[in-house]
């Protein structure tokens, strides 16, 4: 039998998932888990502990794994930059495991990127693990700044969470993938957006008055 700490989890994943956590409320989860409000307060205190505690159980494995993988490509590279795709791989094809095996969990995923809740979650539980591969870039990647870098790296989560969560426009791109091809395709194209050249500032806009004399 699924205890009741289980069966809330189960619960709040599967309609975070379908929903979006912004739209899902504890009465929800309670009436759809069984349970009552006390047994939720018991197990995890609010609604944002409980996100947390569903992302913990299985991102906390999926980041073990980032961080094998990127040990490895450190090792391997012996003291030279490690290539961005191989960084990427090493972030993102842990990803495409957990979602052959929970692509419930996938899509909670996607929604807390597109929602706004990963920049908390990633900085109270994974800051090591994002630190980690920044750092990994910013050596890949010298000709950047760091201001610079930190864009790309924000465009990227945009593009994991439509690569998560979106719907398959199949309209636009004429087929259908599964995750793992969908994290391929995701790799190459973040490979060409981090590779490319540093970004010119934006010409001064003259003034319409100044233009005319």
């Amino acid at each position: 039998m699924i205890d009741t700490k289980q069966r809330i989890l189960d619960t709040a994943e599967r309609l975070f998932g379908e929903l979006g956590y912004d739209a899902v409320s504890l009465r929800q989860i309670i009436a759809a888990a069984s349970v009552n409000l006390a047994a939720v307060h018991y197990h995890f205190g609010s609604k944002e502990d409980l996100l947390d505690q569903v992302v913990l159980r299985k991102v906390g494995p999926v980041n073990d794994a980032r961080i094998a993988l990127l040990d490895q490509a450190e090792k391997q590279a012996a003291g030279a930059p490690v290539p961005v795709e191989t960084i990427l791989r090493a972030f993102l094809e842990p990803t495409a495991e957990v979602a052959k095996r929970s692509p419930e969990f996938v899509k909670v995923m996607g929604r807390v990127v597109a929602e706004g809740h990963i920049e908390r979650i990633a900085a109270q539980h994974f800051r090591p693990l994002v630190d980690r591969f920044v750092t990994a870039l910013a050596t890949s990647l010298p000709a950047l700044t760091r201001e610079e870098l930190g864009w790309r790296i924000y465009f990227m989560f945009g593009a994991v969470s439509r690569a998560l969560c979106g719907e398959q426009q199949t309209w636009l791109t004429g087929c259908s993938t599964n995750f793992p091809d969908r994290i391929e395709k995701l790799i190459a194209f973040l490979c060409g957006a981090f590779q490319a050249p540093p970004a010119q500032p934006a010409a001064p806009q003259m003034d319409p008055l100044e233009v005319s004399k």
